[in-house]
């Protein structure tokens, strides 16, 4: 990273997930996880300028493409792509581009299983992480690729789900949402009024 603070922003924002109080409002915790993600890809941007990854950020790194962005994945095909189909009307067009988004997770869970194998690997046998002209091409074909992604979520679909899904469906998916993190969605608090609005 270039500075002390942007890397420990970087650890702070990967180590740390949304407020679970955020689940009652299911579509701006998906927007705070892209924010994440967008941190992400900046790291990797970094990983792959230099030669030699800093190991204690590589731990986060690891531990969140284990965890939050496999979770994430499966909030938006499991629940969220789901009602948007049951709710979209004709004129929304958006089964190609949900399919398209589909067809990108799967890319990047690939992309990312395969980053973890890199960076495990050294970690585990506490070697020095060097990137290698392999590695360096995986990390930005990631980032590019989720980049890209992120843009299509948030210009497109987040807007379109708040404009399409109802306070049951919602309420539906971030119960699902709290479920998937083992979280008891009746002991959240919602955030105040306009809280989980989208603004892109």
């Amino acid at each position: 990273m270039e500075t002390e603070e942007k890397r420990a922003l970087a650890v702070t924002v990967l180590r740390d997930p949304p407020s679970p109080d955020l689940l009652c409002q299911p579509l701006g915790y998906l927007f705070a996880d892209h924010f994440r993600q967008r941190i992400l890809c900046q790291v990797f941007d970094d990983f792959a300028a230099g030669n030699v990854v800093d190991s204690s950020l590589a731990e986060v790194v690891v531990h969140f493409l284990k965890n939050d962005f496999g979770l994430h994945i499966l909030d938006e095909e499991k629940d969220l792509f789901p009602m948007l189909r049951l709710r979209a009307r004709p004129e929304d067009k958006i089964e190609t581009l949900l399919v398209q988004l589909s067809e990108e997770h799967a890319a990047d869970g690939i992309d990312a299983s395969d980053i973890v194998k890199v960076l495990s690997v050294h970690l585990e046998n506490a070697d020095d992480i060097m990137i290698t002209d392999h590695s360096r091409d995986l990390l930005k074909r990631f980032a590019a690729n989720e980049r890209q992604h992120i843009i299509l979520e948030n210009a497109i679909i987040l807007p379109l789900a708040e404009g399409l899904l109802g306070a049951q469906d919602l309420r539906q998916i971030g119960e699902s949402m709290a479920a998937r993190r083992n979280i008891n969605y009746a002991d959240l608090s919602p955030l105040p009024a306009g809280g989980g609005t989208i603004n892109v």
